[in-house]
């Protein structure tokens, strides 16, 4: 904790998360869901509150999934939504493989990456959601990865990022190679170690932290059990 802001190392999430879970008895889809409304709001704030395009760059874990989530809730909003997939959707599992049904049972509108150049485009985006990797990536992304985050950077479309911008170490703040440079990120439950790091700002932009129902006793457990 610094200037009383909170700030959790990769460690600690996971470990909130576990606690939450096993702990305090929430689903691990009712966080997904509780974090999926709130960058969803975020990202309805970034679209002046009216239905436009979005295109969500999604990825095979949990950040993936709260994509997909955000997906529905832009899409009921009326949004003209698009997921782009930068994996083989049969991968999900767990809480994000009962997202992808939902998008499949709403017949929302998928593509693979080979579509990246032509939706991740200011001629299809209104804005682009970033839910390609969250905290748990620790070492470079693939070259496939690298290629969907340059492509995002090399847009002229405002970036919304899901948790942190993906390519960024959450413990360092420091980029693994590539990483997105988003002009905002929603973070869950407090804010990651990383972003301490000043130069993390040029690919945080404006932080917003939301609050996803982990009990406040719990990340206070977690902070004195696990020092950062």
């Amino acid at each position: 904790m610094s200037n009383g802001i909170i700030r959790l190392t990769r460690r600690q999430v996971r470990e909130v998360d576990r606690r939450a879970i096993e702990n305090f008895h929430i689903p691990g889809i009712v966080l997904m869901e509780n974090a999926a409304r709130n960058a969803a709001d975020a990202a309805w704030e970034m679209l002046d509150h009216r239905p436009q395009n979005v295109t969500i760059v999604c990825g095979g874990g949990n950040n993936g999934g709260d994509g997909l989530a955000i997906a529905r809730h832009l899409h009921n909003r009326g949004a003209n939504v698009q997921i782009l997939l930068a994996i083989d959707p049969i991968k999900y599992a767990g809480d994000a493989a009962i997202n992808w049904a939902i998008v499949q049972a709403m017949g929302l509108e998928v593509a693979g990456a080979d579509e990246a150049a032509e939706l991740l485009s200011p001629f299809a985006a209104n804005l682009i959601i970033d839910a390609l990797f969250g905290t748990g990536l620790a070492q470079p992304p693939r070259p496939d990865a690298q290629g969907l985050i340059q492509r995002i950077n090399a847009s002229t479309v405002p970036v919304l990022a899901i948790d942190l911008p993906s390519g960024m170490d959450c413990d360092t703040g420091e980029p693994l190679e590539t990483c997105v440079r988003a002009t905002r990120t929603v973070t869950f439950v407090a804010e990651k170690s990383g972003f301490a790091n000043p130069d993390s700002a040029e690919f945080t932009g404006d932080i917003t932290v939301a609050d996803i129902g982990c009990p406040r006793e719990l990340i206070d457990d977690v902070l004195r059990d696990i020092p950062a």
